[in-house]
């Protein structure tokens, strides 16, 4: 036995091998949802015992032996003798590729993590449901942690993954026949999971580090199934660049800090670098055929490597932008080109862009701060400070309310 210097080793411990515990109860035994909940308590019994008595040394196997015990435990509690019996029948492997009995040698495959990822982004789940459903079956983490990260009360959350889980219950393990047309779904998922996280939509924090963290996570294991991959590269070279601005992004009050005053000295600089190679890598080929991730990713890295706000290289960006939208013509998308068009042609160039987003509701509050930012560049104080409470009245974080009021009051005469 090893004992963990800290309560957090166990924990990153933990998080590693629930996916390939579930999948190898979920391909040995079938019943997704009974098996999830028997990962879970696996998993708090874990945490509890591993933190005061040291890790074991095969610690996926004891958890899928005590997962496993917990599965079959579930099953005999809610059968009659011969129901039960049925079940054991039914429940035994038939071929060579089914997960190993608890305790032997053979570990589950690491590709089960994808294989889960697939279930829990099934086409018939809502996007909220597979947002839940891959933080709890995949993440590993608890429905109080995600009800706690989405600010919803923990039953609207337990009833959102099991209804989720009700909705995939039947569907065969492993990754589908179609797996390459489900893998955007997977990768928007992981996108969705990791924007709330960099930037919370409501609340008092300006970011949830742990869902961003947990993002990055995931899609790591999906890099490393999937490494040839040049989206699944992207996405992951998008979140280490993005992410990498976190430390500056707020100040000691947990004030939100625009980047074009953002101190850079305080950017993560290894992780800059490993968005900056991810992309390039996957860039290598030629950018005509570029993905959006991978699009968004060099987007970050031109504001990454630039070593002020001056010094941005705007053209560039805007360049990456122009081919973004004719991708992907989002009001989103379209929302930033808007932004990079003001900063290379001028504000009322971008204001004229502007006026062509509006009615876009899925924009919110973003439009008008957006507004109110060209327009106080085009010196009209009054218009912008007009637009900056608008857009204050519209959002829900608490840290860009603040911000925003204090932009509009630094405008009042």
């Amino acid at each position: 036995m090893s004992r963990p210097s800290r309560t957090t080793e166990v924990e990153d411990l933990l998080r590693l091998h629930a996916p390939q515990v579930l999948g190898a109860l979920v391909r040995r035994y079938g019943h997704f949802d009974t098996a999830e909940d028997a990962v879970q308590e696996a998993l708090l019994a874990a945490a509890g015992q591993w933190a005061a008595t040291g890790v074991p040394d095969n610690p996926r196997g004891w958890l899928i032996k005590v997962a496993s015990r917990r599965l079959t435990d579930a099953l005999r509690s809610e059968e009659a003798r011969r129901l039960r019996e049925e079940k054991v029948a039914a429940l035994t492997p038939r071929d060579a590729f089914v997960a190993p009995p608890p305790g032997a040698a053979r570990a589950p495959s690491e590709d089960d993590t994808l294989s889960l990822l697939f279930l829990c982004c099934h086409p018939e789940l809502t996007p909220s449901g597979q947002i839940a459903l891959t933080l709890r079956a995949v993440g590993g983490l608890t429905t109080a942690e995600i009800a706690r990260a989405y600010l919803v009360p923990e039953a609207t959350m337990a009833q959102r993954i099991s209804r989720a889980k009700q909705r995939v219950r039947g569907t065969a393990f492993g990754r589908p026949e179609n797996w390459e047309e489900r893998l955007p779904a997977v990768l928007h998922t992981l996108y969705l999971i990791f924007n709330e996280g960099y930037t919370a939509t409501s609340g008092a924090a300006l970011q949830r580090a742990e869902l961003a963290g947990e993002a990055i996570r995931l899609t790591r294991s999906v890099h490393r199934l999937l490494p040839e991959d040049r989206e699944v590269a992207g996405l992951l070279a998008l979140m280490l660049l993005t992410d990498a601005r976190r430390p500056a992004r707020s100040g000691p009050h947990g004030e939100l800090v625009p980047l074009d005053e953002q101190d850079r000295g305080l950017w993560d600089k290894a992780a800059v670098e490993e968005g900056v190679a991810l992309v390039t890598e996957a860039l290598s080929v030629s950018r005509v055929r570029a993905g959006p991730y991978q699009l968004r990713a060099a987007i970050a890295a031109v504001h990454d490597e630039a070593p002020s706000a001056d010094a941005t290289d705007w053209r560039e960006i805007l360049g990456l932008y122009d081919v973004l939208v004719r991708r992907v013509p989002g009001p989103v998308e379209r929302l930033n080109r808007t932004v990079a068009v003001a900063m290379v042609h001028g504000p009322r160039a971008g204001l004229a862009e502007l006026d062509l987003l509006e009615g876009e509701s899925a924009l919110g509050h973003r439009i008008d701060a957006v507004r109110g930012h060209l327009l106080e560049r085009a010196g009209d104080a009054a218009g912008a400070r007009a637009a900056y409470e608008s857009a204050a009245g519209k959002t829900l974080s608490l840290p860009e309310q603040r911000y925003l009021h204090a932009r509009a009051a630094r405008l009042r005469p």
